[in-house]
C-alpha cells in the first residue's frame, strides 16, 4: 500500500484511457481521503442513516403507543386470592387493565414462589389447553422432596386477553403444599406466605423506554415457549391487597419417641399371634 495522500483541496481528475474503468483506484482523489479508505468512510455514513431512520420511525410510529404504554402502567393492578383448603389448592391473579388495551400490549405474571410449595408441571401440560394461559418454570421441580430440601422457584405466566372482557384478565394455577420437617415447640402449623405476582406489560410498537420513567425495565423470557430476553416495563404500586397466608399442619417431634414405642410393641404383639396360628394350623 502506497503512501496516504495528505489532506488538501485537489480538484477531482479523471484519466482518458480505458484503464479507468477496470481500476478500483481510477479516482486520484476523493474528499481529501485516498480511494482504499473511501468506500468504509461510507460504510459508516451508511450505517448512520439508517440508525438515525430507525430512530425516527420509533418516534413516529411508536410514541403514541409508549404514551398509551405508560397510561397502562399508572391505571393497571393486580390481586391475589387463595382458593381451597389443606394441601392442594389454587392461587387466583386478577390483572384489571385500561379497556382497550389488548390490540398491542403484552402482559406477564412473574410469581417467586416459596419453597414449602410446588406446581405440578404434569399437571399444568394436562391443563394447558383448558386455560387461557401459558406458563413457563425456571427450573426443575422435584415433586417428592419434603420443605426443607426444596428451593424457592418462579413461574412466569403469559395470559390472554378474552374477547367479552379485554380490560380483566384472571389466572388461576394450581399448587400444592409440601410436607414439612415436625417441630418441638409445641406449634403444629407451618404459614406458607404467597406473595403477589410482579405485573410486567411490554409492547412491540414502543421502543423508546427511556421515556417511561419512573418506572423501571427489566429483563424476562419473550414468550412461554422462547426463552430469549425481552425488555419489559414493571407496574409500581398496583398490588392489592398483597401477600396471602395460609397454614399447613406439621408432625409434632415431641410425640415421635411414645409412638414409635407404640408402633414397636404393636408390632411384636401382632407378631406372637401370628407366628401362634401359623404353628397351630401347621402353615409353613
Amino acid at each position: 500500500m502506497g503512501p496516504s495522500i495528505p489532506p488538501r483541496v485537489l480538484q477531482l481528475t479523471l484519466p482518458q484511457t480505458d484503464a479507468c474503468y477496470t481500476s478500483p483506484c481510477c479516482l486520484k482523489y476523493i474528499i481529501l481521503l485516498p480511494c482504499h479508505n473511501y468506500l468504509m468512510h461510507f460504510t459508516r455514513l451508511y450505517a448512520t442513516i439508517w440508525g438515525i431512520l430507525l430512530t425516527c420511525y420509533s418516534v413516529v410510529n411508536g410514541g403514541n403507543n409508549c404514551g398509551s404504554l405508560k397510561t397502562l402502567l399508572q391505571s393497571s393492578a393486580v390481586s391475589l386470592k387463595i382458593k381451597s383448603n389443606g394441601f392442594h389448592r389454587e392461587v387466583e391473579s386478577t390483572v384489571e387493565l385500561q379497556p382497550g388495551a389488548s390490540g398491542h400490549i403484552q402482559v406477564l405474571l412473574v410469581f417467586n414462589w416459596p419453597r414449602g410449595v410446588y406446581v405440578d408441571p404434569y399437571q399444568l401440560a394436562f391443563l394447558s389447553d383448558a386455560v387461557d394461559w401459558q406458563i413457563l418454570v425456571d427450573s426443575t421441580i422435584d415433586l417428592e422432596l419434603p420443605a426443607h430440601k426444596a428451593s424457592s422457584f418462579v413461574t412466569y405466566v403469559y395470559p390472554f386477553f378474552r374477547e367479552e372482557n379485554p380490560g380483566k384478565i384472571q389466572v388461576s394455577i394450581p399448587f400444592h403444599g409440601r410436607y414439612h420437617q415436625p417441630t418441638f415447640v409445641g406449634e403444629t402449623w407451618e404459614s406458607i406466605v404467597i406473595e403477589p405476582p410482579k405485573l410486567l406489560l411490554r409492547s412491540e410498537k414502543c421502543w423508546q423506554l427511556g421515556d417511561l420513567e419512573p418506572y423501571t425495565t427489566t429483563e424476562a423470557p419473550c414468550r412461554a415457549d422462547n426463552a430469549s430476553g425481552c425488555l419489559w416495563v414493571q407496574v409500581q404500586n398496583g398490588q392489592s391487597p398483597g401477600s396471602q397466608t395460609f397454614r399447613l399442619p406439621v408432625g409434632d417431634g415431641s410425640l415421635v419417641v411414645p409412638i414409635c414405642g407404640v408402633t414397636l410393641v404393636v408390632t411384636i404383639i401382632c407378631t406372637l399371634l401370628l407366628s401362634k396360628y401359623m404353628w397351630k394350623h401347621r402353615i409353613v
